[in-house]
Formats: structure tokens, C-alpha cells, sequence
């Protein structure tokens, strides 16, 4: 599908399906999301207006307005007072921001999303150990300086540690994946933080993402993803045991 032309954006055919009655505005919102993010738009075009939208998906156009709404708070369109409604020029930010929205409908499956991580995580360190520059080594390197002096201070440790992670993700050389990880760890942000809550617990991290990091530097790329398998699932039981005494 085309671009929608600035002139008249009501002349492009929507490829969109009414919304059953009673559904909610999330629903309305998903096929939003897949309509703007399917790769047939060009990042800036303007969307018809919420009447035309409203119309193709049966819906009031206060439900369009709602989803617009939560649209632009993730990032995926710009709304222009007094022009319109705009797909986001930055399209690298459509993947995370519009894999957040779809998964954070689906909440109630949080040990699901963690298995996943879990995988993605061991291809991030694997092909971080082909790929890695030594500018990144020495960047974690840093990340693990940071995360042994703060052992007792654990929002600053949980912090390096999600760089270091994010840094290992970014040395993959895989942008999807990267912002798949990104997206998931987002959304798994306030579980992983319960999974430490003492200095001896944020030391067996640091002990576990060093064997990651050794592996990474050796360019062992079997190592480093055995080793982060093992990290998230050590991680794992340490958030079982804060939800078993919580």
C-alpha cells in the first residue's frame, strides 16, 4: 500500500476489518499497529482522518482517538495539531515500541516471556563472541567495574547490569535482536529487579556475567552461550525465590 498523499490521505484504501461490538480500544489498536508498521508506509506519511478511520473500523471515533493516543505515547505516530497524524519518521523505534504494546496485552504470561528472553539472550552472547570489537570488550568491562563496586547499592548494580546486557545485544551485530531483547527486557524490567535484593545475590550476578564476558572475550561462542544459559537460569530461580517469600 502506498503512502498516505498529504492532499488528500482519504483516497487510500484501508486495508482494515470492523471491529466486533463490545470489542475494546485495544483492539482497534492493534490493527492500527499492524496497519502503520506492515513495511508498505513510508515513515512520515499522514494518516486519514480518525472520521475515515472510525468508518472502515466500525467503530466511534473516540475509540480511534483513544488509540491513537496510546499509539503516540509508544512512539509509532506523531500527532501535529491542526495537521494530522503521522507515521514516525525514526522506523528503527517501530519494532520494540510496537512489540511492547502487543506484549503488554498479554502481561499474564511473564514466565513465557522470560523463556524467551532466556533464548535470546544465549544467540545475543554467541554471536557476540564472533562479532564483538574491542571497543565493546572494553565497554563491558566497565559495566562490570561499575557492577563490582556497587554490590551493596543495588539500583545502581541492576542498572550496569542491563547495560552490560544491552551492550552484549548491540555487539551481536543483529539490530532485530537487539530490539527484540531491548523490548523484552522493558517489559521484564520490574520482575528482574526482584530477583536481587541482597550483596551476596548481586554477587553471584557479577560471578555469572563474568564467566559470560570471559567467554565473549575469548571469542568462544559456544562458551559464552552456555554460560549465559546458565546466568538465566540461575536469574530464574533467584526471581522463584523472591516470589516463594514475597
Amino acid at each position: 500500500m502506498p503512502a498516505f498523499r498529504d492532499d488528500d490521505p482519504a483516497l487510500v484504501r484501508l486495508e482494515l476489518q470492523a471491529v466486533p461490538r463490545g470489542t475494546a480500544v485495544s483492539e482497534v489498536a492493534k490493527q492500527l499497529t499492524a496497519l502503520l508498521t506492515g513495511g508498505d508506509l513510508i515513515p512520515g506519511s499522514r494518516l486519514p482522518p480518525e472520521r475515515q478511520l472510525a468508518e472502515e473500523l466500525g467503530v466511534g471515533r473516540s475509540a480511534v482517538r483513544e488509540a491513537l493516543a496510546a499509539l503516540e505515547i509508544l512512539g509509532i505516530v506523531t500527532v501535529r495539531p491542526g495537521s494530522g497524524t503521522y507515521l514516525r519518521d525514526n522506523a528503527s523505534e517501530l519494532l520494540p515500541t510496537t512489540l511492547s504494546w502487543g506484549l503488554m496485552l498479554s502481561a499474564s504470561r511473564t514466565a513465557e516471556l522470560a523463556q524467551v528472553r532466556s533464548g535470546l539472550e544465549a544467540q545475543a552472547a554467541r554471536l557476540a563472541a564472533e562479532n564483538v570489537t574491542e571497543e565493546e570488550l572494553e565497554n563491558m568491562r566497565g559495566f562490570l567495574a561499575t557492577m563490582e563496586d556497587t554490590t551493596a547499592d543495588l539500583p545502581a548494580f541492576i542498572e550496569a547490569d542491563a547495560r552490560f546486557h544491552l551492550q552484549l545485544a548491540s555487539s551481536s551485530g543483529n539490530v532485530v535482536l537487539r530490539d527484540l531483547l531491548q523490548s523484552i527486557r522493558s517489559l521484564l524490567r520490574v520482575w528482574v529487579d526482584r530477583g536481587l535484593r541482597s550483596t551476596p545475590q548481586a554477587e553471584d550476578a557479577l560471578a555469572e556475567h563474568r564467566t559470560v564476558f570471559a567467554a565473549v572475550e575469548a571469542g568462544d561462542g559456544d562458551a559464552a552461550e552456555r554460560a549465559m544459559h546458565e546466568h538465566m537460569s540461575t536469574a530464574s530461580r533467584r526471581l522463584e525465590d523472591a516470589d516463594a517469600d514475597g
